[in-house]
């Protein structure tokens, strides 16, 4: 273990849909103020989606991502960190706009293309709030997330043209392979970060043997890495405790995960990071503030961000 683990909310994400709790923030205003909360429970980074205020539906609009940042950036020092994995069925410009547009410290870069299937909750609920929840869930039946080669190193320019730290977003073993060739070959500058993405439906399930392999087996291929962790579904706290145990970093937050413990829903991301904070305690490991985890992940600072 680590003196300091890194905490991650991942504040409302573009898995769940309004349907599946109550308690997902949809406004600029709700996702700016679950940020805050976070912060304040002791998350260090903030991982960002917007979406439609009006039907919660995820979107790449730049007015609303800046809405939100710039509230986040106003209220709190909390590292921000935006997505260019966006919603299923957006195109990789959509995906990176956000990016593109602010500059920020940190960003999300999946690292290989994968199926990605939400289809399977199209079948729990028999009415759902608002009409664009079904297709947009059971679309994800053919649907594949694309992150070729290509698009690997197009985003990799982006992301070092502006100073942005990559947030390797791993869902399978042979993306750590993906994150080795970017490195090899001299479109990433190592050390690394890469967040272990388990439990999604076409990608690797979340166990405490396949977390052990994946870094086992990052630790082979590239060696001089930080890594975290995030789990989709009810291992999320085993797992998340695994990672710290492993000298790890761990994200938590309603994208992945509504429930705080069995059958009892999150009311806000700040109620889960408080929980693993906890957690990370009682193991004699610090939440590490913003500034520190701006030291550990050699970040440029908030004061170079386009917000």
């Amino acid at each position: 273990m680590k003196e300091k683990t890194i905490v991650t909310a991942a504040v409302t994400g573009s898995l769940h849909t309004p349907t599946f709790t109550p308690y997902l923030p949809i406004t600029p205003k709700e996702i700016a103020d679950e940020a805050v909360r976070s912060c304040e429970a002791g998350a260090a980074v903030v991982h960002i989606h917007v979406r439609d205020p009006e039907t919660g539906r995820p979107v790449s609009d730049i007015d609303l991502y800046e809405e939100v940042i710039t509230d986040i950036k106003n209220r709190c020092d909390v590292v921000v960190g935006i997505t260019t994995g966006g919603a299923p069925g957006m195109t990789v410009g959509q995906r990176v706009s956000g990016v593109m547009a602010f500059e920020p410290e940190l960003g999300s870069f999946n690292a290989g293309s994968m199926n990605f299937g939400l289809f399977p909750a199209v079948n729990k609920f028999k009415e759902f709030k608002y009409e664009w929840e079904k297709e947009y869930l059971a679309f994800t039946e053919d649907f594949i997330f694309a992150n070729t080669f290509k698009s690997l190193k197009e985003i990799s320019a982006i992301f070092n043209e502006r100073g942005t730290k990559a947030e390797f977003e791993v869902y399978d073993a042979g993306m750590i392979n993906n994150v080795a060739f970017m490195i090899n070959n001299g479109y990433v500058k190592p050390p690394v970060y890469i967040q272990f993405v388990m439990g999604i439906l076409g990608g690797i399930t979340a166990t405490p043997d396949n977390l052990m392999f994946l870094v086992n087996y990052a630790r082979s291929l590239i060696k001089d890495f930080e890594f975290s962790v995030c789990v989709a579904g009810r291992m999320q706290f085993p797992i998340c405790t695994q990672s710290i145990l492993l000298g790890g970093s761990v994200r938590v937050g309603l994208e992945d995960n509504i429930y705080i413990e069995k059958g009892v829903m999150a009311k806000s991301n700040g109620e889960q990071v408080a929980k693993i904070v906890r957690i990370a305690r009682e193991l004699g490991v610090e939440p590490a503030t913003p500034q520190e985890t701006r030291d550990i992940l050699g970040l440029k600072g908030i004061d170079k961000v386009k917000y």
